[in-house]
């Protein structure tokens, strides 16, 4: 699933092409994605001007003039491409918007897990996918203090607490893996015993491997592709992450990247430096 990095460098692509601009045609191709579509929803589109275009976690806002917001979940597989030259729908291009300044947005998904939803703009915050969501990673509101306070006491892995998006929004197993590397910090850890010195040293390298990630373009592993259809490259980054059996990069360790199963996800870690 595309995680923060590649959320974000999808909505800076759309942005030149969507914010500020009207949205003359919604095109909506089938009744549902994950979730049925909300009523109406080509007519409340159609004709209305795309204010801002922001991201919140892993979604994609688009705040309209009707002071509704179009929000986006690329899901596994979903793909928002963007054409400058009309060609006809292919077989999973499931909503189309085209728009005044000439683009057309495309929302492709094979696996149909991705959603579709227009809530008041106003009570976006309220809306039943970001109600619980922590802060956001790069924001204001995520430093040490706050991170530290979330820890204590907590009887579950670091990886596992980086995780919960109740906690700090938009992570996923791909930047965890690599930042906890970065930090040297074992990921079965438990949060609550990470001193508040190791806490404050945390935060800057989480902010820094996703500020990486974005500048790269995000990673492309499977299905994931940016809105000019071009694969990001920080998978070519990746110190730990898919690297099992492989030398870790660290110049002063021996040590070898291990992978191991965490909460039903895979662990790549260098057991030799991250104590």
């Amino acid at each position: 699933m595309p995680e923060l990095p590649e959320v974000e460098t999808v909505r800076r692509g759309l942005e030149p092409a969507m914010a500020g601009f009207v949205i003359t045609q919604a095109d909506i191709r089938r009744p549902d994605l994950r979730w049925p579509f909300p009523a109406n929803m080509a007519a409340r589109l159609s004709g209305k001007k795309v204010e801002r275009l922001r991201r919140r976690s892993k979604y994609i806002l688009a705040d309209l003039d009707s002071r509704e917001t179009l929000i986006i979940h690329l899901g596994m597989s979903g793909r928002m491409l963007i054409e400058t030259i009309q060609t006809a729908p292919e077989k999973h291009d499931h909503v189309i918007l085209d728009m005044s300044g000439g683009a057309r947005i495309i929302f492709n998904d094979a696996r149909r897990f991705g959603a579709m939803d227009l809530c008041d703009t106003d009570s976006v915050e309220q809306h039943k996918m970001l109600a619980s969501l922590g802060p956001e990673p790069l924001g204001n509101h995520f430093d040490a203090d706050y991170l530290f306070a979330r820890f204590k006491n907590r009887k579950m892995p670091i990886k596992s607490a980086l995780l919960d998006q109740r906690i700090i929004a938009g992570l996923g197993n791909i930047y965890v893996c690599e930042a906890l590397w970065r930090a040297k910090i074992a990921p079965q850890t438990l949060a609550g015993d990470l001193s508040e010195q190791t806490v404050s040293e945390l935060v800057p390298i989480i902010r820094t491997v996703l500020q990486d990630a974005i500048k790269a373009g995000g990673s492309s592993l499977k299905d994931y592709r940016q809105t000019n259809g071009e694969l990001g490259y920080f998978q070519h980054s990746f110190a730990v992450y898919g690297r099992e059996n492989s030398p870790c990069q660290r110049p002063d360790c021996d040590g070898e990247i291990q992978r191991f199963a965490q909460s039903g996800r895979s662990t790549f870690h260098c057991p030799t430096c991250q104590q």
